[in-house]
């Protein structure tokens, strides 16, 4: 089945570039970023079409350590929050254990046929195949169901920040006119841009860049070369000291569809 928008990873380097985030939990959790509240308002500005009760069913698919899952949680939504890391999840229960998780794929939820009124997939549709995980979430969708995927980016538009990005070798940076590819069992798609800034100090910004891909599957001579330049930009380029707190800004992209009838 054809899917909307451009090329993803071929599978096999999805697969492999998506297995180093199966450990280091408690780390991914620390350092990376929350998602702002006005990305989840606007994706549940209107109910999910097939919703057939005021308490809505809805299933954070690549929920990680619960980023996104904290701000689905508010009342008249019943959350489920299923990733494929254990070590993930394990997180996300320490921080909400009234959640309940599902070790599961985008792919392969495990859940019920027509069990959800809307499923949110933060930070990971790369990792999945649109086409089979976009059949898998219809299937467990209500008639009308929405598909909601966002993505934190660094926000290249700005200068400093654009040159951040090149050192860190970020994946997550916005580009003008990006559409993601979705199956055609999803209809109705719109956007919505929500600018803010994530507060971190340098050697924050040192961290974080330990939970991205790039980094996990580097060696040790690319690690030691990425440290050195992030010294070099922050404290010598741009004159900041280690503990002083920057502003780091983001575009996040909120996506929606709805299930077609």
């Amino acid at each position: 089945m054809a899917a909307i928008g451009g090329p993803a990873f071929d599978d096999g380097r999805r697969r492999e570039m998506a297995a180093a985030f199966q450990d280091g939990g408690e780390h991914y959790d620390k350092v990376r970023p929350g998602y702002p509240a006005d990305s989840v308002d606007w994706l549940f500005g209107q109910a999910p079409a097939g919703s057939r009760s005021p308490v809505l069913d809805v299933v954070d698919i690549g929920a990680g350590t619960g980023k996104f899952t904290e701000r689905l949680m508010l009342p008249g939504r019943r959350v489920v929050a299923l990733d494929p890391s254990a070590d993930m999840l394990a997180q996300l229960e320490l921080r909400f254990p009234e959640v309940h998780t599902i070790v599961g794929t985008a792919e392969a939820t495990g859940l019920p046929s027509g069990s959800q009124d809307a499923a949110t997939v933060a930070q990971a549709w790369h990792w999945c195949d649109p086409v089979a995980a976009s059949t898998e979430i219809a299937r467990i969708l209500r008639p009308g169901g929405m598909l909601g995927l966002i993505w934190n980016q660094l926000d290249v538009a700005v200068p400093w920040v654009h040159r951040l990005s090149r050192i860190m070798h970020a994946g997550d940076v916005h580009k003008p006119g990006f559409r993601p590819a979705i199956g055609a069992e999803f209809t109705a798609v719109e956007s919505h841009g929500t600018h803010w800034s994530q507060e971190l100090t340098g050697e924050d910004i040192k961290e974080l860049v330990k939970s991205r891909s790039y980094w996990l599957k580097a060696n040790e001579a690319t690690r030691a070369k990425v440290t050195a330049n992030l010294d070099w930009y922050l404290y010598e380029h741009l004159g900041h000291t280690p503990e002083q707190q920057l502003a780091l800004p983001y575009l996040t992209h909120t996506w929606r569809a709805v299930k077609a009838a």
